[in-house]
């Protein structure tokens, strides 16, 4: 028998919205922009923004902020997907990219653009299928993806992250989402959405 409760909801994937991801880093910022038109993504542009010729740190932060907000004012995006600092070995350098992704958030912030981090790990099985995937095939696949003219590609990787970003950020709000009615129990709930459970 059909259980009359399951619903079954989408976060408005047909929306037509324009997304900026951001790989955040001191030494070099990648961007990304797409625009979803009809609930199908297009590539809009990329590129990186190179901070070590500036040798101040805190002139290197202000970088960060003044070119996420120029971006935010070209290409008015509707949401910003940040890719969050993930823990490594050495404490200050994830200090710095903790202070790298601050600014771009502030940047945001600023002009009132909601806000969505994601762990490298979360963007790399989104766009690969593989965690552990290599900045390589991220960018291979995210290229492919968005079909990036070969004239776009940069050495930088740092860039096709940014873009990666922005496709995760995609692909999570245009997930179905089964509503809590369309479960058992709580448990039921929690089973079935282990990644809303924290």
């Amino acid at each position: 028998m059909k259980d009359a409760s399951v619903k079954i909801q989408v976060g408005n994937p047909s929306k037509d919205r324009i997304i900026l991801g951001i790989d955040p880093g001191t030494n070099v910022m990648g961007y990304g922009i797409i625009h979803v038109l009809n609930g199908k993504p297009k590539y809009l542009c990329m590129g990186v923004l190179k901070l070590s010729k500036y040798g101040d740190h805190y002139l290197r932060l202000r970088k960060i902020f003044e070119r996420t907000r120029g971006l935010i004012d070209e290409f008015l995006p509707d949401e910003l997907a940040i890719e969050a600092p993930f823990f490594g070995k050495n404490v200050q350098s994830m200090l710095k990219l903790g202070h790298a992704q601050g600014c771009a958030i502030a940047a945001a912030l600023s002009r009132d653009i909601p806000i969505h981090e994601y762990a490298p790990l979360k963007i790399k099985m989104s766009i690969t299928g593989n965690g552990r995937a290599s900045k390589e095939q991220v960018a291979g696949m995210i290229s492919r993806l968005l079909k990036v003219p070969e004239s776009d590609l940069l050495p930088q990787l740092d860039a096709t992250d940014g873009l990666a970003a922005a496709y995760c950020h995609y692909l999570e709000t245009s997930k179905p989402i089964m509503s809590v009615s369309a479960c058992k129990s709580w448990k039921d709930y929690v089973q079935k959405n282990p990644d809303k459970c924290h």
